[in-house]
Formats: structure tokens, C-alpha cells, sequence
């Protein structure tokens, strides 16, 4: 069922285009002047004073393997960005596809990063090139939570969704401020336990593309791409690891294969799901807590990549509430649905932005 229509007098303004299939936006903590977007291609651009920078942040091209779901995939900024310079990038490196993450360090230039201060935190192998996760972020606590997808190819057939002793299917934790190259947190639920990585803070995922924390209560939603026939967005309160989502034992709330029977038990089920006859492939987005729209405070979006499909809703008591659909209130400037939508993005004032594959850079305003 489709939720009810969102309220009018809300637009996207377009504020870049002529991107190479941009993927992800992100800003420094506190810069409100640029905006940084990474590309699946292999180059980080920065969008400032309404212009594309002519040259690239990084340009990490020559090592970056593109092919399909692959490519420079995520960017993360230290929370002291400002005093040491170190920011995090997630891509799949040539000729074998393998997922890397690594840290860079600015330059003396503030546009342009050091290409020679590559440190490797790590790298995991997949058999397959497709369902790789990608997004790297700061969590409230101060640690770097990764988003790995199973690996692939259809269905987990490595089982690596429920696999503790695999990283692929998860959703990491770790501690890029000691240890060598990092530490794992203390508090990881899986951390000293035989056959079980430390790095694991929750597990069961399939392709988790895009997750979120609300920068007010630093509370979770994991967008999760189905299989076949359901698309998921899951809820994770504050501090709240060790949670089972389910995969590859189900898809969404429904048992997986299709048809089948199936343990629930110990599983977190999704917030909120939608089946392919209203999108393909879900692209998780953020709660606002910008200050254009007040009214907003709370809301979280998200949408699919094959429709355009634009949603929002808000979490009240661990409840998805007040479900809105933005889809046709949230057009490109041609008049079309947001088809080939990659990823949504915040600037460092919170405000909203829409990502299309197709080089263009949205953001949410009042209509005039």
C-alpha cells in the first residue's frame, strides 16, 4: 500500500551536474562551504561556491575497479577533520575487485588530499564483484562503522549473511584512533569470543546501501537491497549491537526462499519494508536535522534506485510512524521521477541532498 501523499510546497533544486557517476556526499564536520562527492570512477570532487572544482580531492582511478556494482563506493571525515586532516574512503581495488579501506590525509592545500599518506586499515576478498556494501561513517561514539554487503552472488551462497567468523554481511565497528592499524572497541559485542570476529557490531545483511545515524539520539536505520521481492529498511537503537536482521534466513519480514519456513528467533525484523512492484533496489538516506525545515525534524528519507520512489517516515517508540510518499513532490529539474537514484547526502548544516548515477546533485528547498 502506498503511503499517503507528502505535504506540497517542498522541490529539489538542482546544484550540480556533469558528475561521473556520482555515489556518495558528504561534508567535513563544520564546513559549510564545500561539499565533497565521491565518484564510482575513482575521484572525489568538491562542490564549492556553486562550481565543480576542476580538480579532483583524490583521484584514486588508476586503482579503483568500477565494473558493475564496484568503484569508489564511500567517504568519511574524522571527527577532528579540522585538526588532523584524516578521512576514510571504501572502494574495490583493481584487477581483483578485493574491498579495501583506507586512510588519507589532507594536504597543505584544503581542496586537494595527500595521495602518498595511504594507510590500508583493510582489505577483504569476494569471490564475486557484485553486493559489496560501501559506506563508511563516524558513529556518535567516535568509531568508524563499515558497511559490508555478503559478497554475493545471488541468495549468499557462502553464507556469509549469519557467518560470525566473516566479515562480508555486516555492519563493523572499529577504532581508527589507536592500535596499528586499528583497535577494536571494548564494547563490540563479539570481541575475545572464539570463532567470531571482534570487528562484527551487527550482522545479517545483505547489500547494506546506506545507513544513517540520527544526529540527535545517534540512532540507527540500515537500508538493506533485497533478493527477489522485498526491500528493507532496518531500525537500531543507540549503542544497540549484536542485532540479527536476518539475512540470508529472511528477506524483509518473509522467510527466505519464498515459500519456505523459517527460525525467527533472535531476529531483528525490519522497521519498514516495500515489495518490487514499487522499487528494485532501496537507497537509504537520513534523518533531517537540518534548519531549512523545522517541520521536517525527525523525518527520515529514503528511496529506490530503479523507480525514483521517495519516502519518508518517522520513528516514535521503535515504530516507523507517519509514512509519506515524496515521489511526486521530489522531481528532476526535466519534470521525471529521481530514476538512478545512487545516494542521499547531508552537508555540514544537515541539510538534504539527492545523488543521481547520471551526474546530477539535488537538494531538498521550499517551492518559491
Amino acid at each position: 500500500m502506498r503511503p499517503p501523499a507528502a505535504p506540497s510546497g517542498y522541490m529539489a533544486m538542482r546544484v550540480a551536474d556533469g558528475l561521473s557517476q556520482p555515489l556518495d556526499l558528504t561534508a567535513p564536520p563544520d564546513d559549510t562551504a564545500r561539499i565533497f562527492i565521491v565518484e564510482k570512477t575513482g575521484t572525489i570532487r568538491i562542490l564549492k561556491g556553486g562550481q565543480i572544482l576542476p580538480r579532483a580531492f583524490l583521484d584514486l582511478s588508476s586503482i579503483v575497479s568500477n565494473g558493475g556494482e564496484q568503484g569508489l563506493l564511500g567517504l568519511a571525515f574524522h571527527p577532528q577533520y579540522a585538526s588532523n586532516g584524516k578521512f576514510y574512503v571504501y572502494y574495490t581495488d583493481k584487477p581483483g575487485g578485493n574491498i579495501h579501506v583506507v586512510e588519507y590525509v589532507v594536504s597543505s592545500n584544503p581542496d586537494s588530499a595527500s595521495a602518498t599518506s595511504r594507510e590500508i586499515l583493510f582489505v577483504d576478498h569476494s569471490r564475486y564483484s557484485n553486493h559489496n556494501g560501501g559506506q563508511v561513517a563516524f558513529g556518535p561514539d567516535g568509531y568508524l562503522y563499515i558497511g559490508l554487503g555478503d559478497g554475493g552472488s545471488g541468495g549468499d551462497p557462502n553464507g556469509n549473511g549469519q557467518n560470525l567468523n566473516a566479515l562480508l554481511g555486516k555492519m563493523l565497528r572499529i577504532d581508527v584512533n589507536s592500535g596499528s592499524p586499528y583497535s577494536i572497541p571494548a564494547g563490540n559485542p563479539f570481541l575475545g569470543q572464539t570463532g567470531k570476529r571482534g570487528e562484527i557490531w551487527s550482522y545479517g545483511l545483505r547489500n547494506p546501501w546506506r545507513f544513517c545515524f540520527d544526529r540527535a539520539n545517534g540512532d540507527m536505520v540500515i537500508a538493506d537491497v533485497g533478493q527477489d521481492r522485498w526491500e528493507e529498511l532496518d531500525y537500531e537503537p543507540a549503542g544497540m549491537g549484536g542485532r540479527n536482521y536476518g539475512w540470508s534466513r529472511m528477506e524483509g519480514r518473509h522467510c527466505y526462499p519464498p515459500g519456505t519456513t523459517c527460525n525467527q528467533t533472535g531476529l531483528v525484523l525490519p522497521v519498514a519494508e516495500y515489495d518490487h512492484q514499487a522499487g528494485c533496489s532501496v537507497t537509504g538516506g537520513y534523518v533531517y536535522r537540518g534548519r531549512l525545515h523545522p517541520e521536517l525534524a525527525g523525518t527520515y528519507f529514503y528511496g529506490d534506485y530503479c523507480t525514483g520512489l521517495i519516502r519518508s517516515f518517522r520513528i516514535v517508540n521503535g515504530n516507523a510512524v507517519e509514512e509519506k510518499d515524496w515521489t511526486r513532490a521530489i522531481r528532476t529539474e526535466a519534470g521525471g521521477a529521481m530514476q538512478g537514484l545512487s545516494s542521499f547526502g547531508l552537508d555540514a548544516s544537515g541539510e538534504l541532498y539527492l545523488v543521481l548515477l547520471d551526474g546530477e546533485i539535488y537538494k531538498l528547498v521550499k517551492r518559491p
